[in-house]
């Protein structure tokens, strides 16, 4: 790598890191990582929805499929839209309010972007 295409510390944003066998290091923080490791994580931190698309806070998703919900006399049908999703970390990463049902967590493999 030349020094211009250096990545800055992940951890303290320090621009002098340099590499080490495969490994970045930083001398401010001594801090050491991968940068394939790095990207590969921060791919897998993009929430995506059925179709693939990336998903942001205050998007609109529209539900895909019949989701039963514990304690509702009924489903969530299909087609249903839900508006203004905030993302989450976690198996069901959206957290909404869907009218009806109050405040639900969704996985985002069951919607898709309106």
């Amino acid at each position: 790598m030349s020094e211009a295409a250096l990545p800055p510390c992940p951890k303290c944003n320090s621009e002098y890191t340099y590499p080490m066998d495969a490994l970045m290091v930083c001398p401010e923080c001594n801090h050491e990582w991968s940068p394939e490791e790095l990207a590969k994580e921060e791919a897998a931190s993009v929430i995506k929805d059925a179709n693939g698309n990336p998903l942001a806070d205050g998007d609109t998703v529209i539900v895909l499929k019949n989701l039963p919900v514990k304690g509702a006399p009924g489903p969530i049908k299909a087609g249903t839209k839900v508006k203004n999703i905030r993302l989450t970390d976690g198996d069901h990463n959206i957290d909404c309010r869907i009218d009806g049902f109050g405040s639900m967590a969704l996985k985002s493999e069951f919607v898709k972007k309106a």
